[in-house]
């Protein structure tokens, strides 16, 4: 069984938040315990902030590694201008890259399975040219994710998902890849269009 962090947890909030949030914590901590505790225990107490100081780098390291913001416009903009076929199978080398197994689905609601591990997906894409997202796609994505107990859904998007969409998708454990995540997954789009 894979361990998996709960998503409100501390460390969890901290691995989204900014890098220097968890590094100030770290330091505050480690000063804070080193001075208030009895001289037997300082070191502990300065060793305190350590997991803090951990997630920081974690955090740094991920939040580095993302796309730049004309990198995104220009991998959305070339994701825009493919045809189905085109986009599909970059979607396909994206999701193989990064370790699943990608199997196409028949069918509303979905156009892939991924599965990596002992977790499945199912992906919707083919509507990724729409410029306003509501939450009737995700509820079609979500019903055949509940009909093949899949783990998670996600919904591939480059125009704008409604509040209530994105509110539904939380709910119902489905991600939305959009701009940033979009743009880690298909890098060759976003060097492409440079110009």
């Amino acid at each position: 069984m894979k361990w998996e962090m709960h998503e409100n947890s501390l460390f969890a909030v901290l691995l989204r938040s900014a890098w220097w949030m968890s590094f100030g914590l770290g330091l505050a901590i480690s000063v804070v315990a080193a001075t208030m505790l009895p001289e037997q225990w300082r070191v502990f107490g300065a060793v305190m902030g350590l997991p803090f100081l951990g997630i920081g780098c974690v955090a740094a390291w991920r939040q580095f590694q993302l796309p730049s913001a004309g990198r995104v416009e220009r991998t959305l903009a070339a994701v825009r201008a493919l045809s189905w076929n085109d986009f599909a199978a970059a979607l396909e080398e994206g999701f193989r890259r990064d370790g699943y197994v990608v199997t196409r689905v028949d069918g509303a609601g979905a156009d892939f399975q991924l599965t990596k591990d002992w977790r499945t997906l199912l992906v919707s894409g083919k509507r990724w040219k729409a410029g306003r997202t509501g939450v009737e796609p995700l509820r079609d994505l979500d019903a055949l994710r509940a009909a093949r107990e899949a783990h998670e859904g996600l919904y591939v998007a480059t125009g704008e998902v409604t509040e209530q969409a994105r509110a539904f998708a939380a709910q119902h454990r489905i991600r939305v890849l959009d701009g940033a995540e979009l743009a880690r997954l298909l890098p060759a789009l976003g060097r492409a269009r440079r110009g």
